[in-house]
């Protein structure tokens, strides 16, 4: 254990050398460390809500909008099995979680029902007399619940992400409520604008019946709100058939960009293969006639096809600032919500907390940080000098690592450092006390190290192995400050164990090789 060969001598400087490098951009401020060059390493430790500041909010998904829509669309297949068997129906329509239907013909019962049982999977049909009801199974309605919250944390996860900001804090809460922390945002108002807004755009053409009154709406037909309020629309709203002609879910890419003949913002788009096919097709069926875009079930544009458009791509134009292009092309990437989301709980920390907070978590490292180190000066002499060394070298390794991942450090990651420190030097305190033992024992010097580090090591490895397991359960089965706490202490546990047995068991040795003591000084 007394020899180092020189390819371990490298890579353990080496290993040294990179830490302070990888730690140093924290001590600049941000703005200088993003201007570093690329080649240089200029990732800063992410602080946490708790410590920078920025927003909570605890939202709901609408999950009864998911099951309202499973039921419409259960009305549509009912009707077309229907019509194409030319069984005579009236009085269709939803009745709590399911939809009822009355057969005029009672003896068309039987197959009516027969032929309703493979409308849907999922559905339970009862008869009763001459009506039938559909009813949703619960297992199906709780599958559509799960599914739109899961669905809706990853719309939500990629609204975020688009938005810049940096290790949120995304996880699901009680059936059909979604945790969001956003540490240091400074623009909550347009986070919520953002995640306020379903995003479901349809492509729908304008219906050709007249409405025989103007409240009226033609079969077939439905009526859509102007968004835009100033728009000199007759009545501001639009008769648009109700059938969809091209879905905005065959979108793969939107971009804020600017009229070339008007210079005023606009909103490209661009559909996949199928998406341009089918919007290719409808425009040139179409040519001459009004095509409305409708973004949650309002009308942003309404363009008259001037020519075919076969390149799957296109452009929304509206009264959009720089800013609303921007956010609707975001959202349009992101997709759309399967059903709204309600913000029930809104909280903003502010940053003088997380300055708090950091002031004492400063306060309590200082403090632990110099009970260690006298405590080993006094105990160990030049040893624990060496320990202390190392045990500088053990803080800004954590800190290259935790800016190196991308970490976020909450105010319980405080905690999980300053218990590092405490725990960084107990591998040096078995190693030391065991070589205190084979001294009064009658070996020498270097049999005496040799041996202390030799003997030492299981345990050492022993107690790091176990405390760094039970930081792994804590980070998988645990959330938000728990977490952060585990992967603090799991990166000193890591680090505390090389600065120990590589970093200080190096500077032993060297020591030794060079002054060849007779006697050990601790």
């Amino acid at each position: 254990m007394v020899h180092f060969s020189n390819w371990k001598i490298a890579v353990v400087l080496a290993l040294v050398v990179l830490g302070f490098v990888f730690a140093a951009p924290n001590l600049i401020d941000k703005q200088t460390s993003e201007n570093l060059p690329d080649w240089l390493p200029h990732q800063q430790v992410n602080l946490g809500l708790d410590l920078q500041g920025g927003s909570h909010l605890l939202l709901e998904v609408q999950t009864d909008v998911v099951i309202g829509e499973q039921l419409e669309a259960l009305i549509d297949g009912v009707r077309a099995a229907l019509r194409k068997e030319r069984i005579r129906y009236s009085g269709l329509g939803v009745s709590g979680l399911g939809v009822m239907v009355t057969v005029r013909d009672s003896a068309e019962m039987a197959r009516a029902i027969e032929l309703l049982q493979d409308v849907e999977e999922g559905i339970e049909v009862v008869p009763q007399g001459n009506r039938i009801r559909l009813q949703l199974s619960d297992e199906v309605i709780t599958e559509r619940r799960t599914a739109a919250v899961a669905q809706s944390i990853e719309i939500v996860r990629r609204r975020i992400d688009e938005t810049g900001t940096k290790e949120p804090t995304i996880q699901r809460q009680g059936e059909d409520r979604i945790l969001l922390q956003l540490p240091g945002v400074e623009d909550p108002e347009r986070v919520k604008r953002l995640l306020g807004r379903t995003a479901k755009m349809t492509f729908h053409l304008m219906c050709e019946s007249s409405a025989p009154s103007p409240n009226a709406v033609p079969p077939g037909c439905m009526r859509a709100a102007d968004a835009d309020a100033t728009n000199p629309n007759a009545q501001g709203s639009y008769l648009l058939r109700r059938r969809v002609a091209v879905s905005g879910d065959r979108l793969v890419d939107s971009q804020a960009s600017f009229d070339q003949r008007t210079n005023e913002p606009v909103v490209t788009f661009r559909f996949d293969t199928l998406g341009a096919k089918r919007f290719g097709d409808v425009t040139r069926d179409n040519v001459g006639r009004p095509f409305a875009i409708v973004l949650d079930g309002k009308v942003i544009s309404a363009p008259v096809i001037r020519e075919p458009i076969l390149g799957g791509s296109g452009q929304i134009s509206g009264n959009f600032s720089v800013d609303d292009a921007n956010d609707l092309a975001l959202l349009l990437r992101a997709g759309a919500l399967p059903a709204p989301l309600t913000i029930l709980e809104e909280r903003t920390v502010g940053p003088g907390l997380g300055a708090d907070s950091i002031a004492a978590g400063k306060i309590a490292s200082i403090v632990g940080l110099v009970a260690v180190i006298v405590f080993m000066v006094i105990t160990y002499g030049l040893f624990g000098i060496m320990a202390d060394v190392a045990l500088a070298v053990n803080i800004v390794l954590i800190l290259a690592l935790l800016s190196l991942f991308q970490a976020t450090l909450t105010l319980p990651g405080i905690a999980g450092i300053v218990l590092t420190i405490g725990m960084a030097v107990d591998a040096n305190v078995l190693i030391f006390e065991r070589i205190r033992e084979e001294i009064r024992a009658g070996r020498t010097p270097i049999s005496a190290i040799d041996s202390g580090y030799s003997r030492a090591i299981t345990t050492i490895i022993d107690a790091n192995l176990t405390t760094l397991i039970a930081s792994l359960i804590l980070f998988y089965f645990g959330s938000g400050p728990v977490r952060g706490f585990a992967v603090t202490l799991s990166i000193g546990i890591v680090t505390s164990m090389f600065t120990a047995i590589m970093l200080t068991r190096l500077m032993v040795v060297t020591w030794l090789r060079r002054r060849r003591p007779a006697e050990l000084p601790i």
